[in-house]
């Protein structure tokens, strides 16, 4: 199911337990909609986001950033990574830079 045809309030409780930081598969047993539906809003959801900031993060006279950790993993995390996994896989952190 393509998510154009998911109601706002679909929308809303899958947005709400991506930013809580649910798996995708918890959130599809709690809403009943795919995890590729899920994956797609996501991905969406991650686009309109980027184009608001690099369209209103602009010229900003920043003297101090504070900022946490942005970590994640890819496909397992760290430490159930084996030697003859895909090199691909574990842990992932986003670093800034100025």
């Amino acid at each position: 199911m393509s998510n154009y045809f998911l109601k706002t309030e679909q929308k809303i409780a899958v947005t709400a337990a991506l930013a809580e930081g649910s798996s995708i598969r918890s959130i599809e047993r709690m809403t009943g909609i795919h995890r590729d539906t899920i994956m797609r809003l996501g991905v969406r959801i991650g686009q309109g986001c980027a184009r608001l900031l690099d369209e209103k993060m602009r010229g900003l006279d920043c003297k101090r950033l504070e900022l946490d950790e942005i970590w994640g993993f890819i496909g397992k995390k760290m430490r159930h990574v084996k030697e003859d996994d895909d090199p691909t896989l574990g842990d992932v952190w986003t670093y800034l830079r100025d």
